[in-house]
């Protein structure tokens, strides 16, 4: 006979949450942020409220801003942790329909656990609901459906037997990853049910390291192997398959240039011979020459967005070949790419196997160098110490008091491009920019869920005025719990304040 234990489902749904284990050991989530209000607090604050020692809640100032401190910490974590966020429902729900949004754009993993109607319509309307003239089911948690990689609404107890493990196999897929919303009707939330004990054993989720086809990598080593000029554009999937050291051997013994999108950057320390630095709009003079006379493009772990192609229109050669090295077939396929479907890591590893005395013949001597000849002036102090300092001359003096250790983040603005260009980001995971969603709000409590992720590094927030007004609340936040770090606002003007 099966063993059960009878818990509510929020109970069930808690206490399985918190026994996931990733890689290494530890818990995939790490806790749960939250602002409780009817629909969340009888159910989820209950549950929580219980396993606090083992499994901590954070209050945030705003339903918006703690889904982005839990989304920034995913990315700093490499998605390898993740954390859960709950809300009220109604208009605690749907201020989180935009960070929603841009964990689906970056491909990161957030937990999403708004509170919902009752499921049996005992009281109907409730405050705060939505009503559709056309569809009684309807709520304002459906707004997460397109935002979302998984979703579901939870009105039974015994849905979440199937719920939860099919959320965690999103949150933990390198090439499904992103946002998962289960909404939780908060009737149901506090009706229980005969759980299987062996429903709450702990389970450690790895992430699937993806082989090439071997067809796939054979056509894609013959045509670099026929390039003259070949270039690798480096992305995020670089950090999120650990894949930097692979990364690094790969461009050294074939002789590739290496350039960076946003979400790449710092996968090379920017002082390496062959990083030429940030590509497309907000890229610079080396990146940008070398991919415009690029007749084979190397994409690995990069969604290859508008910015990153200069609209498409940055890959100029006639004949140019474009290769997509990535784990999602989705990305691996776009705009005629020869797809090699992989694991970054693996997939370096294996082509570089299949390129075995290949060194590509391509010259890049002077245009690095020519570069920061031209850009270093502008990040100097300024002469006279009364004049106003630009957005250049505050990103140089914020970073010569940088350490090797800092991580540098920003979202929205002017500065996303001058960082892009201007920083020079050395260890891997020093970059930390949310440039898919671009989202204002993003940055203060970024920054905090940095400094969770990585409590031994420095952290800089560069933010605009008008972020800082959206979210400094959360410095506040940051303040309760012992979290440092500096932030430097600027204005339309180019004037920066720490």
């Amino acid at each position: 006979m099966t063993a059960t234990i009878r818990l509510t489902a929020a109970q069930a749904m808690v206490r399985y949450i918190a026994a996931q284990k990733n890689q290494d050991g530890d818990p995939f989530l790490a806790g749960c942020w939250a602002i409780f209000g009817h629909g969340n607090v009888a159910g989820l604050g209950e549950a929580l409220h219980a396993v606090k020692d083992s499994f901590p809640t954070w209050r945030g100032h705003n339903e918006q801003t703690m889904a982005h401190a839990a989304i920034a910490y995913a990315k700093q974590s490499g998605r390898k942790r993740a954390m859960a966020v709950t809300s009220s429902i109604g208009p605690g729900a749907a201020n989180m329909v935009t960070a929603a949004a841009l964990a689906h754009v970056n491909r990161l993993p957030v937990l999403l656990i708004p509170g919902d109607v009752f499921a049996t319509r005992g009281p109907d309307p409730v405050l705060q609901q939505i009503e559709d003239f056309q569809d009684g089911t309807a709520t304002v948690n459906d707004a997460f459906r397109p935002l979302t990689r998984y979703f579901d609404r939870i009105t039974r107890p015994e849905q979440l037997l199937t719920a939860l493990p099919r959320a965690f196999r999103v949150l933990t897929d390198p090439a499904d990853c992103g946002p998962v919303c289960l909404s939780f009707c908060q009737d149901v939330q506090a009706e229980a049910f005969e759980y299987p004990e062996s429903f709450f054993v702990p389970r450690v989720w790895r992430p699937r390291r993806i082989r090439p086809d071997e067809a796939e990598l054979a056509e894609v080593a013959e045509i670099i192997r026929a390039a003259r000029r070949p270039v690798i554009v480096a992305g995020g999937g670089v950090h999120y398959a650990g894949a930097t050291g692979a990364l690094h051997a790969f461009a050294e013994a074939h002789n590739i240039p290496v350039t960076e999108t946003q979400a790449g950057k710092s996968a090379l320390p920017w002082d390496h011979a062959l990083n030429l630095g940030p590509v497309g709009v907000t890229g610079g003079a080396a990146a940008n020459t070398v991919c415009a006379e690029a007749d084979v493009v190397l994409g690995v772990g990069t969604r290859f967005q508008d910015f990153t192609t200069g609209s498409w229109g940055l890959f100029a050669h006639p004949g140019r070949r474009l290769i997509s090295l990535n784990v999602a077939a989705y990305d691996a396929m776009k705009h005629g790419a020869a797809p090699l479907l992989a694991d970054a890591l693996v997939g370096l590893t294996e082509l570089s196997a299949a390129l075995d005395g290949y060194t590509a013949p391509g010259k890049t001597d002077g245009l690095k160098s020519d570069w920061f000849g031209k850009v270093d002036p502008l990040t100097a102090a300024p002469e006279d110490s009364n004049q106003l300092p630009t957005d250049m001359q505050v990103i140089g003096a914020v970073q010569r008091a940088a350490n090797e250790d800092t991580v540098v983040i920003c979202a929205a603005g002017t500065m996303p491009g001058e960082l892009h260009k201007l920083w020079k980001a050395g260890r891997p995971g020093s970059y930390h920019m949310e440039y898919g969603f671009t989202c204002m709000g993003y940055e203060i409590a970024g920054a905090m869920g940095i400094k969770m992720a990585d409590p031994a590094r420095d952290v800089i927030c560069f933010t605009g005025d008008g972020t800082y007004m959206m979210a400094n609340s959360e410095m506040a936040t940051a303040a309760m719990m012992g979290i440092a770090f500096t932030v430097v606002v600027t204005d339309n003007r180019g004037y920066g304040c720490i």
